[in-house]
């Protein structure tokens, strides 16, 4: 009978095409050491999705799991369960695999890759009381030290190489929105509008990207009733003539988010709905226009909240006006000091990415009830912006015949 073993280095088959260049990666290595060296720690256990992305091109599953990344001043290594086996060395570099043969191996894995450190980053927005608990015993008398927010604040500004995936994404988005737009008919359920979407997003990232990974990509379709809020689940609710439509594409290459948005009208749409629907293109466009190098998230959103104000739908608002991209999805990574928002004070610089999405809803009852919302991604430039969204949007292009 074999030996039951802890940790085991499993290096199963052959490198894959990595998402972005060698040189890429070493960058952004070389700019956490800058963070940590400016921190004095001897080294971080990054544990969220995005985190550990970010720095190794490999974005876990963890079903129920623990992973991390472990980065010294010499060194990079992922921390993952044996469960599945090979595939984290084939898309990076150093792994440690642990067994399921005891409880909480990962943080005596965690302790051998970091020796004996006074002090570590760790990120506090990820870690639950427990795992930071845990981490803490396992690396005792070391300090944990918080650095998600100087770790997001590196990944506010996108690389030549991120926005060129980015602005691909963008592309796909606009072709899963025309397919959900063509999937559009009187009676159709929504869930059939979404996988027309989704599958034709799949099928070109598959065809663009042949290195990728494919997983996560997803639609939405949101009529009727369930137009009132951003992230509504999709339905078996037929889609009639005369229904509020939004429609939502999000395309995800190798973890990173993209998104397009669009209200749709089927066959028609009412006096009272054109109007909200024309305060919120107006609301956008003005949007569009302050996105700019030097201008603060926080100013955007009250140019925004005035116009809003002026036209009587402020107190209809449901969220801020936007937020950043990268390596975000609908269920880890987000980085909150790139939101166009009241209460951030981050100033726009080049090279970052950020939407513009203005919502407002009217609820059930009040004539032209619905959710209202549109979404275009821009690329902040040396002296503006440049909008990366190509999908049409208003009544004259989204009315859209039974």
């Amino acid at each position: 009978m074999g030996t039951a073993k802890d940790f085991e280095i499993i290096e199963n088959g052959d490198r894959v095409t990595g998402t972005f260049s060698e040189a890429e990666m070493a960058r952004r290595l070389s700019a956490l050491r800058t963070v940590m060296a400016e921190h004095d720690l001897a080294a971080v256990v990054l544990t969220s999705m995005h985190g550990i992305l970010y720095f190794s091109d490999f974005l876990y599953c963890s079903f129920g799991r623990p992973f991390g990344l472990v980065v010294t001043a010499e060194s990079s290594t992922v921390l993952a369960p044996l469960v599945d086996f090979g595939h984290p060395w084939r898309r990076t570099g150093a792994v440690l695999s642990y067994t399921d043969w005891r409880q909480d191996t990962f943080y005596d894995g965690a302790r051998s890759l970091v020796g004996t450190a006074g002090r570590v980053g760790v990120e506090f927005d990820h870690l639950s009381v427990a795992g930071h608990r845990k981490l803490a015993d396992a690396l005792a008398p070391a300090e944990l030290v918080d650095v998600a927010g100087p770790l997001m604040q590196l990944r506010m500004i996108k690389s030549a190489e991120e926005i060129g995936l980015i602005v691909e994404a963008a592309r796909i988005a606009d072709l899963g929105g025309e397919a959900c737009r063509a999937a559009l008919a009187d009676g159709v359920a929504e869930h059939e509008v979404t996988l027309a979407g989704t599958d034709a997003m799949v099928r070109e990232i598959a065809r663009s990207r042949p290195d990728s990974e494919i997983r996560d990509t997803w639609s939405w379709c949101q009529s009727g009733i369930n137009s009132d809020g951003a992230h509504n689940p999709v339905t078996t609710r037929q889609v009639g003539v005369g229904d509020i439509v939004l429609l939502n594409c999000f395309p995800m290459i190798a973890g990173y988010y993209a998104a397009l948005e669009r209200t749709l009208f089927l066959g028609h749409a009412d006096e009272a709905s054109l109007r909200y629907w024309s305060i919120n293109l107006e609301v956008h466009h003005l949007g569009l226009s302050l996105i700019r190098p030097g201008v603060r998230c926080r100013d955007i959103a009250g140019e925004l909240n005035r116009l809003c104000d002026h036209h009587g739908v402020l107190d209809r608002r449901t969220f801020g006006y936007g937020h950043s991209f990268g390596v975000i999805c609908h269920y880890y990574g987000r980085e909150s000091g790139l939101e166009l928002r009241e209460d951030i004070d981050t100033v726009l610089e080049e090279g970052m990415v950020v939407s513009m999405e203005p919502m407002i809803t009217i609820p059930q009852g009040e004539p032209g009830a619905g959710g209202y919302r549109e979404h275009d991604i821009l690329v902040v430039t040396a002296d503006g912006s440049r909008n990366i969204t190509g999908f049409p949007l208003g009544p004259e292009h989204n009315i859209v015949r039974p």
